[in-house]
C-alpha cells in the first residue's frame, strides 16, 4: 500500500522534496503508527518527524486517530506563527473574504473593513511587521509558507471561537506568504466588539492562537544563513484545546 504524506518547510528542506511516499502493507494506521513507520523509514529525520504533527484531511489528528492510505495526509513541522506555497495562494484580501492567505501586500484598510459594524463600538488592527534585528542578529528578510487549504480553515475557525467566546465579535485575518522585506506587513488581524475590553481580549487571543494552530511557517533569512523558525513557547499541541 503506497501512503502519500506531503511536507511544508523545514521538514520539506530536510528530505529536499514536497511529499514521501511510504510503502506499507496497511491500508489504515494509527497516527503514532504511521510516525513510527516514518521513522523506521528515516532514522536520521526522527527528532524533527517527532515532534511533528500529522494532519489528515486538512485537520489535526491525534496520535490515537486512525487514518488511512487514501486519505489527504501532511506532516506539520511546529508552526511559526509565524519559500513559496505549492498550490495557488488567494488573492489579495478585498471586500468579499475576512480570511485570507496571499502573496500581495496587505491592506491594513480593507482588511479592518471587515470588522467595521454599526452595533459596534471597538474595532483593532494588529499588524505584524518583519524586524530587522533579534537578539543581535540582523535579518535580511522572512520567507512564509503555508499549508493553504488548512491554514484557511484554521483563520476561520478562530474567527468562529472569537464570535463564541465574544457574542457578537467579528474577526478578519490576512497573512502574506512568500518574501516578506524588512518593514513590511506579514499579517493583519481586525477584531471588533460592541465594547473596548472584549476587544482587547479577542484581539490577543486571535494572534496567540494563530500562532498555537494555523499551519504556516517562516524561514529567518540573516547575512550568513537561515533558519526555519518553528513554535517558540514550550511544546506545541495544535490539538489542545485553547486556553480559557
Amino acid at each position: 500500500m503506497k501512503w502519500t504524506i506531503e511536507l511544508f518547510a523545514g521538514l520539506a528542506q530536510r528530505f529536499n522534496a514536497a511529499a514521501i511516499i511510504l510503502e506499507s502493507e496497511h491500508a489504515q494506521m494509527t497516527v503514532s503508527s504511521l510516525k513510527r513507520a516514518l521513522i523506521a523509514a528515516y532514522p536520521e529525520h526522527q527528532p524533527l518527524i517527532a515532534v511533528s504533527f500529522v494532519a489528515c484531511n486538512q485537520a489535526y489528528a491525534s496520535d490515537e486517530d486512525t487514518v488511512a492510505a487514501s486519505d489527504e495526509l501532511a506532516l506539520l513541522p511546529p508552526v511559526s506563527g509565524g519559500e513559496d506555497a505549492a498550490v495557488e495562494a488567494e488573492p489579495a484580501p478585498g471586500a468579499c473574504e475576512p480570511y485570507s492567505i496571499t502573496t500581495e501586500p496587505i491592506s491594513i484598510e480593507a482588511v479592518t473593513a471587515h470588522v467595521i459594524v454599526p452595533g459596534h463600538g471597538a474595532a483593532l488592527t494588529f499588524t505584524g511587521t518583519t524586524r530587522e534585528w533579534t537578539q543581535g542578529q540582523r535579518t535580511i528578510r522572512l520567507e512564509y509558507e503555508a499549508y493553504i487549504p488548512m491554514a484557511l480553515k484554521t483563520l476561520r475557525q478562530i474567527g468562529d471561537e472569537i464570535a463564541e467566546r465574544w457574542t457578537g465579535a467579528r474577526c478578519a485575518i490576512a497573512h502574506r506568504i512568500g518574501q516578506v522585506d524588512i518593514a513590511e506587513i506579514s499579517v493583519v488581524i481586525a477584531v471588533s466588539a460592541p465594547h473596548r475590553e472584549a476587544c482587547y481580549e479577542a484581539s490577543r487571543y486571535a494572534i496567540e492562537r494563530l500562532k498555537q494552530i494555523v499551519p504556516i511557517w517562516k524561514k529567518e533569512i540573516w547575512e550568513d544563513g537561515s533558519e526555519w523558525k518553528g513554535h517558540q513557547q514550550g511544546p506545541w499541541n495544535p490539538a489542545a484545546p485553547p486556553a480559557n
